[in-house]
């Protein structure tokens, strides 16, 4: 049996296959939050800002999730975006996802990583809550008018 290869990478733009990771990444989001009534994002644009990161996994080649964050000042930063492909999950991927995103924001002296998230995805829930995320605020009507978030926040010195 062959060894699987598994590669977190950085995007940037001058990579030979940014335009292709960008779709994938798109296809990945559009697939995973379909019930949120959010307008598309164009994370070729967000990507455009300096303060915004992705880092994507790859295994044997294949896009398998993502992590998208935006450091808003030289205190905090904000993960955007997570999702792992369904037939990857429950295998430890988004957790080394966001611990990647959480090392890049620990590099930049960040002080604080705040997310959203659904009340009702348990499993990303109980993730943030494993890495020690804490439930900040609630939000009622965040996504829709009946789908609500809980704006959770982890302070880099505590991991």
């Amino acid at each position: 049996m062959a060894a699987t290869s598994i590669v977190l990478t950085e995007f940037h733009r001058k990579s030979t296959s940014w335009v292709k990771v960008l779709e994938e990444i798109s296809s990945l989001e559009n697939k995973t939050f379909s019930e949120y009534q959010l307008p598309p994002r164009s994370f070729d644009d967000e990507l455009k800002d300096k303060n915004n990161a992705l880092i994507y996994l790859e295994i044997d080649g294949d896009l398998a999730g993502y992590v998208i964050y935006s450091c808003s000042s030289s205190l905090s930063a904000v993960i955007t975006g997570l999702a792992v492909k369904e037939n990857y999950r429950r295998r430890g991927h988004g957790e080394a996802l966001l611990k990647a995103a959480i090392e890049k924001c620990r590099s930049k002296c960040i002080h604080r990583v705040s997310l959203h998230v659904d009340p009702l995805r348990t499993p990303a829930m109980n993730l943030y809550k494993k890495l020690g995320f804490q439930i900040d605020t609630f939000f009622k009507g965040f996504y829709s008018s009946d789908q609500d978030a809980y704006r959770m926040y982890f302070d880099l010195n505590e991991m």
